[in-house]
């Protein structure tokens, strides 16, 4: 995994065989725990989504120091696997062997991917509105939740107010490609 400082990366790694991630509630609240944990320092974050079978970041490199990031991101997902291993009496890795982080350029792009992000929860019928998903950054992007992970300068350097941002999100829903999620 490549990183560079000041760069922006769509962050996401997926269960082996399609397991549960997220045993429980408390799981995801764990793993956002861990992640800030871990990570906070390093990254800023603009969006996530955390799914029964996987995870989505999109995230910006803040730290000069990318070793100690990709260290940081194996020990969040290392000792995440250990936690579930410990409580769930199994063993063996949880996460697939490579995370992805792809590098996002366009200004654009980071807008609709922030909306793809926000839109898996709907897209795999577990809710049939992105609000109704509580592991995911749309609720603190909207002005629904007081959520501190995700930043919103983004969102309003892009949008007057946060109702244009919930209107984009919900418009761009019908647009995203089948073929471009993950």
């Amino acid at each position: 995994m490549v990183l560079e400082t000041g760069k922006y990366y769509h962050f996401y790694n997926r269960s082996n065989n399609e397991e549960s991630l997220f045993k429980k509630d408390q799981n995801y609240i764990f793993f956002l725990e861990r992640y800030r944990h871990y990570l906070q320092d390093s990254v800023s974050t603009l969006a996530y989504c955390l799914m029964p079978t996987h995870f989505h970041f999109l995230i910006k490199i803040v730290t000069n120091d990318c070793a100690a990031l990709k260290r940081n991101i194996a020990a969040l997902l290392g000792g995440y696997t250990k936690a579930i291993n410990e409580t769930c009496n199994r063993h063996g890795s949880l996460f697939q062997p490579r995370s992805k982080a792809r590098r996002v350029d366009d200004e654009f792009y980071l807008l609709t991917l922030i909306s793809y992000i926000h839109q898996n929860p709907v897209r795999a019928q577990l809710v049939k509105r992105m609000a109704e998903w509580q592991y995911s950054s749309y609720r603190d992007l909207t002005g629904l939740r007081n959520g501190s992970l995700p930043d919103r300068q983004f969102i309003m350097q892009h949008f007057q107010h946060l109702s244009d941002f919930k209107k984009y999100s919900e418009e761009m829903i019908t647009t995203v490609k089948k073929e471009y999620w993950i």
